[in-house]
This record gives structure tokens, C-alpha cells and sequence, in this order.
């Protein structure tokens, strides 16, 4: 039965625990000696008798056999096959041996163990681990066999191993790291959706940022091995406080655990270890089975999870969900978007921290009573900021005269009902007007605006306060006073996949809002472009260009670029900002996500071999839009030129 409950409703595939098997032709008393009375969710199991041979298959008089599967498809009922049997495919299998007879057996077993699967509708089949580095013809197989699936997953197995010091060899051809092994396999296969990994997990683990590299790939399983555990002072098994955060976070991305091996625990059957009890056994009261000490470990470390927060449960929807960015000066907003934003109280209260205190910046305390400071919401939208602002001169005790323009007449009717509803006839003045085109009776004391994007300038804010500036007094203030935009190289093989299935250039080089998640950040965000409000000098322009370069850490091990994700951080007054830069983001707010910026081509580099990328953000006259490449470690296509693919409109 499921670990355990993060929230309510929790559909998480990470509360589900599978165990690995030996070939059992009895399916039926597998499922009931590993399920019913052991307490785990799914079995892995071979499919087929492992002493099969096709080569060596005698056939009956008319030329064909029976394969020796593990029974007929109509000992379980087809639900029962789909949610509690995945399938492992015979591990004697070699694609690529120098022995023909062999590697003959092996195309044909491999192609018969998975044609049954598909006919028993398993959710998917565990493929074992390439025996060595050059796995081609093993790869080819899979890329054949991927092109006729459905809906069937195939797991790679790959053990989670990368030697610290180069010079060390492993088992599987001398390779140093599985990684490389990983990426050979995915790119012979052309990135297919449904190729994704099974980790096999071992006791020692690699460094913390050779880890992070595997959350952006297509992890499904983490195999954990009954050798990974240590014994508590109680004789229980337990994992060091390394596996514990692994695990934690394969929980974080609906990675699935699979308890494999023989019981290494004398634990007393019908025990359980008290420590994982403490937040209530989900697993089951039954133990009949061996390995059910390691099961209700995992399960006590999923229910050990703090529970989902609001905004977190909120945001699930959207992990990994590519969106459009908006386009604010071509098109009207709807209410529901109007809604959605004005629900992050955390952006609102920032703004009214920052125009309070420009307001007792620029009105001293002895001449608040006489002083009017006219302030000026440019794309005031339903009002959020209006309130505000004048919230923030009640709390300041400063006298002010509100211009709200806003170019949506639907926004409009809002604004006019929301400012008889509040009584603020006297000091609110509606304006049915695109702001750079408006002529305003007044200059502005203070300018506050809510116009950026996920990458900050995006949304143009720059041209719609260069267009707004000239109503604004010589001295007086924009809120925000400026805004810088931040890009880092990072894997994401869900969202790479997303843009892939649409075949087209297009979508290749258009810019995406979405909430990332599956995701492996390579390196630490650098600065981009920057704008600074109000902006005087003359010689004036929105055109960028900035060359970065990005260096992966050393321990890492290789990566595969697949695009580059987009934050902003804004100062809106002194000390006072809001955005969306990890490092420094602000707790709570959920009214941006990041942007992302994919590639073309995926691109491996290596630690200390840098990453060198170039952005640009290019105005034309009717529109604005971005284009990016890489030239090192090789160069790319420039993405996007002229904005024949994405622009966003004037």
C-alpha cells in the first residue's frame, strides 16, 4: 500500500515502493507473497524463464515453440498487470558481444520479452544496465523498439556511480562515470520521451553535485540495494544522513524506490522498528516478508516529508507546464489572470513598503499636511496598486493624488466600480489610455508600474516607462528603479522532450514561462541586462548584448546543456526589491515564474571547459524579441534571428 500522505489528495508516484524479484512461474503467489503480505506496491520481475535461450530452442514439428514466460496473460486481470508488474528484461542479454550466436539471442529475446510486456500492458520494463561504453547495436534495438510503444516506459538501468579520482576504472568498461554511459544511450536514441532511468543506487555516493545532474534527467526508479543500509543501535536497518537526502529528493520529484537484494538484517519477523512507527505505520501491519524492515524504512522516511505548503500545492499544476509569455501591449488581460496576480499579497506589500518610503523621503513630516504628491500607476490594471498606494500614504500620514492609467477597457469598468465601492472619488482620477500615448494634465512626482516579466524587460517594460517618463518631474521617482535580468545553463530532458514533440523550428526558439522543477541547475545565475528608471541620458536605447561565460563545477562530472533558464531581481525603492533570482528570492510570492530559453541542439560540456553564451535583446519597430547561441564549447545556431520565431509586440 502507498508510503504514506504528503497532503491531501496526494497523487504523488513517489508513494509507491516496488521490490526486485527472481524469475517466479507462479505469478500470481509473487504478487500475493510481495503485495498482499509484504506490503510492497509493484513487483520487478522477469518475464521470461532466465535459462531461455532462442538459439537453443527445441521447436515442435511444425516449426514454432512456446515462449517460457512467466504464465499466461490470464492469471491476473489486465489492472492487476498494469499496476503491480514491471517487467525486467532478462539481464544475460549482450546487443553488443563479439560472440554473434550470442548477440543473435539477445536482439531476439529482447524484442520477444518486450513484445509480451506490451501485450500484458505493463506501465514498464526494466532494461538492463549496457555492458560497456560502446552499446550501439543495444541502443539501436531500443530506438527500433521505442518507435512502435504506445504507452510503455522503457528503464534503463544505470548504476549511480562516478569515480572522484579520473584515473579509476569501474566494471563497466573502464568508464568513470554512468553519466557518460546515460547520455551515449539517450543520444543514440534520439532523446525518446519514453526512455527514462533507473538509478541503482550503491553505498557510497558520488559528490553532492554529481547528484544534482541526475533530477533534470528522466529519473523514474531509484533501486536501492539492501547492502546501502547501516544498522541502528536497534539492529534495524537505516540509511546514512547522504542516501536520506537522495531519497528525500527522488520523494521531491516522483521518482519511485525499488527495494532489491537479499535481507542483510536479522530482524525478528512480525518486529518492527519503533522509530518508524512514530508517524503511524502506512505500510501495513503484516510481515511475512524480508525485505518489509527496508519498505517501512523508506515509508517512515516519506511520512518524515513536511507536508506540501499552499503555494506549493498551488504551483503543482504548472511544474514543467511550458507557457506562452504574455503579451501585454498587444493583448487585454483577462479577469481570471487579473485575479490570479492580484492574489500575491507578498508583491503588493512590497510595493507599499517602497512607495511609503519614497513618500517620506520626498515629503518631510513638518509639510505633510500641505504637500500633495502626485503619483501616477502606469498600467494600473483592476486597481492592486492604487490600493497600495494609498494605503501606504495613510500608514505614512502623506497627502497624494492618484492617476491610474490603463489602456484595458475592461480593466476600466473594474476600476471605475472598485473606486466608488472605496469612496476614492477625490483621490483617484481613471485614465482610459495607453500610457505612451496619454497627455497628461500634470507631471508625476512618483511613477509606480507593475510591468515586468519572468526575464524582467520581457514584457517591455523598458519602452512603456521610456514612454511614460516624459510626465514625470525632473527630480521625481520610478518604482521600480531598476531591474536586472539573470540566465543559467541548466538539464531538463521534461522540457526539452516538450519542445521536441512539436517539430518544429518554432518552438525551438520561442521563450517559455514555466515553473521549474525537474530540472539540474549547472551553474550559479549571471547577470544579463539591466535597466534603470527613470533614464535621462539621450542617447538612450533598449538594445543588449552581453557575452557570458559559465563553468560547471569541477566535481560535477559532464552535463548536457538543454537550455538556459531566465529570473529577474528589481529594485523598486533603496532597499526595498522583489524577484525571482534563487539566490536571493522573494519568500511567497508566485506571480512569476522563470522563463526558459531552450536549445536547438542539447549540448555536453565538460568541467573545465566553459560554456560561453551570448544573448541579445533587439528592437525593431513594430516589435521586440531575444536571440541567443552558444560558441563554446561549440558553437550553436544563432536562436531566433530577426525574431522569425517569438517576438513579443510594440
Amino acid at each position: 500500500m502507498p508510503l504514506g500522505e504528503r497532503s491531501p489528495g496526494d497523487k504523488g508516484e513517489s508513494r509507491y515502493c516496488g521490490v526486485e524479484t527472481e524469475f517466479d512461474e507462479d505469478v500470481p503467489r509473487l504478487l500475493s507473497a510481495n503485495i498482499s503480505r509484504g506490503g510492497f506496491d509493484f513487483v520487478v520481475s522477469p518475464l521470461m524463464n532466465p535459462t531461455y535461450r532462442p538459439s537453443l530452442l527445441e521447436k515442435d514439428g511444425n516449426g514454432s515453440s512456446v515462449l517460457p514466460v512467466a504464465g499466461s496473460d490470464l492469471i491476473l486481470n489486465p489492472s492487476q498487470w498494469s499496476s503491480h508488474v514491471v517487467g525486467k528484461i532478462s539481464s544475460w542479454i549482450d546487443l553488443d558481444s563479439e560472440d554473434e550466436i550470442l548477440r543473435l539471442d539477445s536482439e531476439t529475446t529482447l524484442k520477444q520479452e518486450i513484445a509480451w510486456a506490451s501485450h500484458l500492458s505493463l506501465q514498464a520494463c526494466l532494461l538492463p544496465t549496457p555492458r560497456r561504453a560502446s552499446c550501439a547495436n543495444y541502443a539501436r534495438c531500443i530506438n527500433q523498439i521505442l518507435q512502435g510503444l504506445t504507452n510503455m516506459q522503457l528503464w534503463l538501468r544505470i548504476p549511480l556511480f562516478k569515480a572522484e579520482d579520473d584515473s579509476m576504472g569501474t566494471s563497466t568498461d573502464d568508464m568513470t562515470d554512468a553519466w557518460d554511459l546515460w547520455n551515449s544511450f539517450r543520444l543514440l536514441c534520439e532523446h525518446h520521451s519514453q526512455l527514462s532511468i533507473a538509478l541503482d543506487v550503491s553505498s557510497t555516493l558520488p559528490s553532492a553535485n554529481s547528484l544534482v545532474r541526475w533530477f533534470g534527467e528522466p529519473v523514474r526508479a531509484a533501486i536501492l540495494n539492501t547492502e546501502c543500509f547501516l544498522t541502528n543501535t536497534r539492529g534495524y536497518p537505516c540509511l546514512s544522513k547522504r542516501h536520506q537526502k537522495l531519497i528525500t529528493g527522488f520523494f521531491n520529484h516522483s521518482v519511485q524506490i525499488v527495494i532489491s537484494g537479499k535481507p542483510l538484517h536479522k530482524v525478528l519477523r512480525g518486529s518492527a522498528d519503533p522509530a518508524t512507527l512514530d508517524n503511524g505505520d502506512n505500510v501495513g501491519c503484516v510481515q511475512n516478508n524480508s525485505l518489509r524492515p527496508y519498505l517501512e524504512y523508506v515509508g517512515y522516511l516519506y511520512q518524515k516529508l513536511d507536508p506540501l505548503p499552499e503555494q506549493e500545492r498551488f504551483e503543482l499544476g504548472y511544474r514543467d507546464f511550458l507557457q506562452s509569455p504574455l503579451q501585454p501591449l498587444m493583448d487585454n488581460l483577462e479577469a481570471q489572470t487579473y485575479e490570479t496576480f492580484e492574489k500575491d499579497t507578498v508583491k503588493y506589500t512590497q510595493y507599499q513598503r517602497a512607495i511609503s518610503q519614497a513618500l517620506i523621503d520626498r515629503v518631510p513630516d513638518e509639510k505633510a499636511s500641505v504637500i500633495t504628491t502626485v503619483l501616477m500607476v502606469v498600467g494600473a490594471g483592476r486597481g492592486p496598486l492604487v490600493r497600495a498606494s494609498l494605503q501606504a500614504a495613510e500608514e505614512t500620514g502623506r497627502k497624494i493624488k492618484v492617476y491610474a492609467v490603463e489602456k484595458n477597457p475592461n480593466a476600466i469598468v473594474t476600476l471605475h466600480s472598485l473606486v466608488k465601492l472605496e469612496g476614492w472619488e477625490n483621490s483617484v482620477n481613471i485614465v482610459s489610455s495607453d500610457m505612451r500615448s496619454w497627455d497628461a494634465p500634470q507631471k508625476a512626482d512618483i511613477l509606480v508600474s507593475e510591468l515586468l516579466g519572468s526575464f524582467g524587460d520581457n514584457e517591455l517594460s523598458p519602452e512603456c516607462l521610456d514612454g511614460a517618463q516624459r510626465f514625470l518631474k525632473e527630480d521625481g521617482l520610478s518604482i521600480p528603479s531598476s531591474y536586472t535580468s539573470f540566465i543559467q545553463p541548466v538539464t531538463t530532458s521534461k522540457l526539452y522532450n516538450d519542445v521536441k514533440s512539436h517539430k518544429d523550428l518554432v518552438h525551438f526558439e520561442t521563450a517559455y514561462v514555466v515553473k521549474l522543477h525537474s530540472v539540474a541547475r549547472l551553474a550559479s545565475t549571471q547577470p544579463v541586462f539591466t535597466f534603470t528608471h527613470p533614464e535621462h541620458s539621450p542617447q538612450r536605447n533598449n538594445q543588449r548584448y552581453k557575452k557570458l561565460q559559465f563553468e560547471i563545477p569541477s566535481d560535477m562530472g559532464s552535463a548536457l546543456v538543454h537550455g538556459f533558464a531566465g529570473y529577474f531581481d528589481a529594485t523598486l525603492y533603496k532597499d526595498v526589491h522583489l524577484g525571482i533570482e534563487p539566490s536571493v528570492a522573494t519568500p511567497n510570492m508566485f506571480s512569476w515564474f522563470p522563463i526558459f530559453f531552450p536549445l536547438r541542439t542539447p549540448l555536453c560540456i565538460h568541467p573545465g571547459s566553459p560554456l560561453e553564451v551570448h544573448f541579445w535583446r533587439c528592437v525593431g519597430s513594430a516589435k521586440v524579441w531575444y536571440e541567443w547561441c552558444v560558441t563554446s564549447p561549440s558553437p550553436s545556431a544563432v536562436h531566433n534571428s530577426n525574431g522569425r520565431s517569438y517576438w513579443v509586440g510594440l
